[in-house]
């Protein structure tokens, strides 16, 4: 009982991308090192930390909202510690605590190694540089027992003009191969089935190493699925489509940001490829990887977008039949070359084009599944369906989202389902 008295608890909100969730895991395994318990319940928590994103202006709104909310707490427990962290606390830096003074530490993503330190110091602001990052082994308390994720690299190098992340994250550092594949056989050794390759861009991986290199180093580890994300169209090679067709661990899913079917505004937001160079290599991908699923992500009502910009998406939409897109409007951010750019587009026509195209998606995408009616699809169980407690959730190959009936498996397992009904964004099966 004194134990539990005595020992201090956190609590981590987080914000946007697989990288900042992956970034919360490292920082709560680099503070149950030091002592701390994570708890459910910010009321309880004797450090609250707010792991933040900074590519959408809602992210940053729904974070500032619930910072306001924190000053509460504060003033309830002067003692609790609050603490931002990721891409806002980099690009906002001394801001946050002009906006929120009540803010006690503010820390970039290049530092959560120092967490621990941090939170003992004195020091309140936390935003060097780290040309180290590459190179640290991280404590982490991962969220699943069986699917995990692993950083392959860090930052990014491509400066589109729309996006703040080469300014919040840095430059490019490629972690060593040797330090990937030893996590990675780790993960495997504990019962891991399925790792995700994390990097603003994976396709340019270059440490001792090249990607494709990389893919064929960790297929040898044996594990069931491997599945990477964020590729970048540009660099996505004939070598690496071979190595999707060819490794068996390799999950047969591509995310593949296309962000508009306009070359106008491809160049625009120094994309550096064409739709047409676009659409050369999905078809390279079909004809190579048949079956596999293509998502994409697609930005809507980007400065200067014309309704011929806006129906060349539209178009490239209806001709490639992605299997899932993730749509946004563009928000604008500051310090990037498109926040200074005339033409920005009124938010009411931003939404109705958005409307209009996640639309046409949706009947596309119930298309798709309704193609693998009739069919049995490997899938990997995650746990109980958010939306049903009597049916569990799992996940096929290629990345779709299977409900059935719970006879008792478990999280991690590995089984046969027959797909008896389509849906536009799951499918229902029965276990075989």
């Amino acid at each position: 009982m004194l134990d539990f008295m005595m020992k201090k608890f956190v609590y981590i909100y987080t914000y946007g991308c697989q990288m900042n969730v992956h970034d919360s895991e490292k920082m709560l395994g680099t503070l149950e090192n030091s002592g701390y318990a994570v708890t459910e319940h910010p009321e309880q928590a004797d450090l609250i930390i707010f792991n933040t994103c900074a590519i959408r202006e809602k992210a940053e709104q729904k974070f500032y909202s619930q910072l306001g909310r924190s000053k509460f707490l504060k003033n309830k427990r002067p003692g609790v510690k609050i603490a931002v962290a990721g891409c806002i606390a980099q690009d906002a830096q001394r801001r946050v605590f002009k906006r929120a003074p009540y803010v006690d530490f503010v820390i970039g993503p290049q530092n959560i190694h120092m967490l621990s330190d941090i939170v003992c110091g004195d020091t309140s602001l936390h935003t060097e540089e780290n040309p180290d990052i590459s190179y640290r082994q991280y404590e982490m308390r991962r969220e699943s027992k069986t699917r995990a994720w692993v950083s392959i690299m860090y930052g990014c190098n491509n400066f589109c003009s729309y996006c703040i992340v080469p300014f919040t994250r840095g430059r490019e550092l490629s972690r060593p191969s040797s330090s990937i594949i030893s996590e990675i056989r780790q993960l495997r050794q504990k019962g891991y089935v399925e790792v995700t390759l994390l990097g603003q861009n994976v396709n340019s991986y270059n440490s001792d190493m090249d990607f494709v290199q990389l893919l064929r180093e960790i297929s040898r580890i044996g594990m069931d699925r491997v599945r990477f994300i964020t590729s970048h169209p540009r660099d996505l090679s004939p070598a690496l489509i071979d190595a999707i067709a060819e490794l068996t661990g390799l999950c047969e899913h591509l995310h593949l940001p296309l962000q508009s079917g306009s070359d106008i505004i491809l160049q625009k937001m120094n994309r550096r490829y064409s739709y047409s160079g676009y659409l050369e290599k999905v078809l390279m991908v079909r004809e190579k990887v048949p079956g596999i699923a293509i998502t994409t992500d697609l930005i809507i009502g980007f400065p200067g977008e014309t309704q011929k910009d806006y129906d060349q998406t539209v178009n490239a939409v209806r001709e490639i039949e992605f299997d899932g897109i993730f749509g946004f409007n563009y928000s604008r951010r500051n310090g990037t070359l498109a926040y200074d750019m005339d033409e920005q587009i009124p938010d009411s026509v931003k939404s109705e084009r958005l409307n209009n195209v996640l639309k046409i998606q949706d009947d596309i995408s119930l298309k798709k599944n309704r193609a693998l009616e009739g069919t049995n699809q490997e899938i990997l169980i995650e746990g109980p369906s958010a939306s049903n407690k009597h049916l569990l959730m799992g996940r096929t190959r290629t990345n779709k989202i299977v409900t059935i009936e719970d006879s008792g498996e478990t999280e991690g397992t590995l089984l046969s389902a027959y797909i008896e009904k389509a849906r536009h964004h799951s499918l229902k099966g029965t276990k075989r």
